[in-house]
This record gives structure tokens, sequence and C-alpha cells, in this order.
């Protein structure tokens, strides 16, 4: 991340010192001149920045993945998702933490390798998409559910998998 970020303000600098040597070669009018140059300079300097914002901020907003019951399968709609995190941390790449989530239902140790299952389906699928941040795997099971109730709609909520 330091890497990409050392690279974008260089070439910011690179392309602000070509505009500006641009600028300062034709002299109709020298206070006009500098005005435009600096104008043209912020412009493109802000541009750059604004670009290398909009590629670190292309990470969705949506970081959790559900699965079906008793399955560590990932989900189309899951897959869509996954691949546009996977996108985002092919360009900006960071440590990133999965953590696995189950529903109450299952004993407490078959719920902690069911979150493992899952959080290693996801981790398998951002590697085969090229992704190589570091990724840790966690699992909590059913200790902290999303919504804490016994019903089909807190379970679906339940199991899961989020991106930290």
């Amino acid at each position: 991340m330091l890497n990409k970020t050392i690279k974008a303000a260089v070439g910011i600098c690179a392309v602000s010192l070509f505009l500006s040597a641009c600028s300062s070669t034709s002299t109709t009018d020298p206070n006009s001149a500098g005005v435009d140059a600096s104008d043209s300079s912020v412009t493109t300097s802000g541009s750059g920045i604004s670009s290398v914002t909009s590629a670190e901020d292309a990470a969705p907003s949506e970081t959790v993945f559900y699965f079906d019951f008793d399955s560590s399968v990932l989900r189309p709609e899951s897959r869509a998702l996954l691949n546009a995190h996977a996108k985002a941390l092919k360009a900006n790449p960071r440590s990133v933490r999965l953590e696995g989530h189950a529903d109450e239902r299952g004993t407490r140790e078959y719920n902690i390798a069911l979150g493992e299952r899952r959080a290693q389906s996801v981790r398998a699928y951002l590697l085969a998409q090229g992704v190589v941040s570091s990724i840790e795997v966690v699992s909590y099971g059913e200790e902290y559910p999303a919504v804490d109730a016994s019903n089909e709609y807190a379970w679906q909520q339940n199991r899961r998998v989020e991106i930290k």
C-alpha cells in the first residue's frame, strides 16, 4: 500500500512539474500564464489524487457473505461480490481477516468447524482470483450472532463470513 501511495505521489509530482515546465515556455502574458499554469497543475493534481482515492475506495461496502444451512459453498451472489473485493485487494493489497460464523443449531464444536470451513471457502476463492494479500481466517461459530433470535431470519443472517 505504501508503494502505491509513493508511486502515486511521484506520478502527481512528475505531471505537475511537466505541466509547469510547459506553461513557463510560452509567455504571452507573464501574470496570466502563471495563473493558468497553477490552475492547470492544481486541476491535474486534484484529478490525480481523486483517481488514486477512487482506486482505494473501490472496495465494496458490503463485507458480509451468507451461506445456506450446513454449507460452506459460496452462493452465486457472493461470488460476484467477492470478485469486486478481489479486484480491490489486487489494486490495493492489505491484510484482511475473514471471520466465519454459524447459526445456533448444532454443537459448539461443529459450528466452530463450520465457520472455519466457510471462511476457508472465501479465502480459497480470493486466492484463486489472484489476491496476494495476507488473509487471516478466524471462526467464531455461533458465539457472535448478527441477529440474536431463534427463527429462520436470524439463522440466515448468522450463517456468514465477514471481511474485516
